[in-house]
């Protein structure tokens, strides 16, 4: 498969399917019906007013900074049907990175739900265009949805950016990954390939929009005879009663969801369901088979950026432990500190080249040091260690920059999270380097207990030595509440403090 970048963007489905079949369902949003007829006319709607009355151009930005809702995917087709590139930008974004982030886009119109105006303001962001509040008592978004003008402009080809998509700024400032229409169109049947789609197939999404695990589902129903049941956020005490309601076939994961799932109190509803496949990234290959044990679907890995359409590789092969082997669009191979292509087996540093055009994208956002340093000669370097089998299946092992030099060793916080994530008492946890008296660096362990238990550092720290090298045990270790989490649900590892007032140290116990 491949696409024509000169040929129109998919956008023209969403018309397509709204006139045929008004009717039709797209989906609901917390069990409120959305056809495709009122998504297109409020889409249209708005589309209108934003080029005829604010004199909007394709190829200008608008920043959306919203919580999941029916209005935001209206906004989104509607950026979408006028050429208008979107930034979808974090609705918990916070001070400056989202001063930052509004101040590098340099937006056009900015999008905001009510009670996230004083966030914006407390930023000390200074924007000069256009605010459209959803809400409250300066609602105009409502007003300009309830339109029944058309814009019927000529879709955007599929090489003309679709979105800007922020990183998470988990090791510095965000970058704005220039996403093309193509890119999305790319991502979409990777999802094809994971989820082996049949038509009917109802998919419940909880991931936020504003992320590209989110932002391509909203994509899928145009693309796909499914159907999508979306909610506003990830809720563990909610999640089967959602997917019950809802008759999912399909949920989605990142990061701890899984785990999250795992240790909450059986019940009936949690295999009352009709889930055939459960797909995303981060599921350790030690609870692989109870997952599907307990909860009666099958596990499907994938691994992929942004930068890379989305998705680089799927496992629907059933492979415990693998993100799977290359979409058919990208060639995967794995190299060393000096760029050369390590043996199979092997870690090293993930590297993504096209196999077809368009999938990859051509750069940060007027950010060209970042591009450099990522995107040399066509190849992608994605920052990430991993290492291949035999047979061409990638296996992940966390970000390079995300280990710890510790005696003379370097230990992958994914080695040591995994393993503590295996405590029964443990709900999440993550790991972080900070200063050692003498030498490199100590390991500092955060863990965040299971409802309902608690956690005895040193009971805990006994339990890891039985499991990890003596290197990998952490000489502090810290109980917390709750952490910060980036959009896709993973913990933001730069704002756990370094302190070590806090903590338990291990050194107390006299063991080397």
């Amino acid at each position: 498969m491949t696409f024509n970048l000169n040929d129109p963007s998919f956008i023209l489905g969403l018309r397509d399917i709204a006139t045929r079949e008004p009717e039709r369902l797209f989906g609901n949003f917390d069990q409120r019906p959305l056809t495709f007829g009122e998504l297109d006319r409020q889409a249209e709607a708005l589309a209108t007013y934003l080029c005829r009355e604010l004199g909007m151009r394709p190829g200008e930005r608008a920043a959306v900074m919203m919580k999941n809702g029916p209005e935001a995917i209206a906004i989104l087709f509607a950026l979408a049907k006028a050429g208008i590139v979107w930034v979808p930008v974090n609705a918990r974004q916070r001070g400056n990175g989202l001063k930052y982030i509004l101040k590098h886009c340099d937006p056009t119109v900015l999008f905001t739900d009510d009670d996230l105006l004083t966030v914006i303001a407390a930023s000390g962001a200074v924007f000069t265009g256009k605010t459209l509040v959803l809400g409250g008592s300066e609602d105009t978004i409502s007003e300009h949805l309830e339109g029944r003008e058309r814009l019927d402009a000529p879709a955007p080809s599929m090489s003309e950016l679709y979105a800007l998509m922020y990183t998470s700024g988990t090791t510095g400032k965000p970058k704005g990954v220039r996403v093309t229409h193509a890119m999305m169109a790319y991502a979409l049947k990777s999802v094809e390939l994971l989820c082996s789609i049949k038509p009917g197939d109802i998919f419940f999404q909880w991931e936020p929009f504003y992320h590209i695990g989110g932002a391509q589902m909203l994509l899928l129903p145009l693309f796909f005879d499914v159907r999508l049941s979306l909610t506003e956020r990830f809720s563990a005490s909610r999640f089967w009663e959602q997917v019950h309601a809802s008759g999912a076939t399909h949920i989605h994961y990142l990061g701890g969801v899984l785990q999250i799932l795992l240790k909450q109190q059986p019940s009936k509803l949690e295999t009352a369901h009709n889930v055939r496949i459960a797909w995303g990234g981060g599921c350790p290959s030690d609870i692989w088979t109870t997952l599907q044990d307990r909860f009666g679907f099958e596990i499907r890995e994938c691994y992929g950026m942004t930068e890379a359409s989305s998705l680089t590789t799927f496992n629907a092969q059933g492979k415990p432990g693998s993100v799977g082997r290359p979409v058919p669009w990208l060639d995967v191979a794995i190299e060393d500190d000096q760029g050369c292509p390590v043996a199979a087996g092997e870690p090293g540093q993930v590297v993504v080249r096209e196999a077809q055009p368009g999938v990859l994208f051509d750069g940060y956002f007027r950010n060209a040091e970042a591009t450099q340093k990522t995107l040399t000669n066509g190849v992608l370097h994605t920052g990430d260690r991993g290492w291949l089998d035999a047979d061409g299946f990638l296996y992940f092992l966390g970000r390079i920059t995300d280990s710890v030099r510790c005696r003379g060793e370097n230990v992958s916080a994914w080695e040591v999270e995994s393993v503590t994530q295996q405590h029964p008492d443990v709900e999440e946890c993550a790991m972080i380097g900070v200063a050692a008296d003498i030498g490199e660096q100590e390991i500092k362990l955060f863990l965040k207990p299971k409802a309902g238990r608690s956690i005895e550092p040193r009971e805990l720290y006994h339990w890891l030595k039985e499991r990890l090298a003596s290197y990998q045990c952490p000489r502090y270790i810290a109980v917390v509440k709750e952490f910060e989490r980036t959009p896709s649900h993973r913990i933001v590892k730069h704002c756990l403090p370094k302190t070590l007032d806090e903590a338990w140290d291990s050194q107390q116990l006299n063991i080397t």
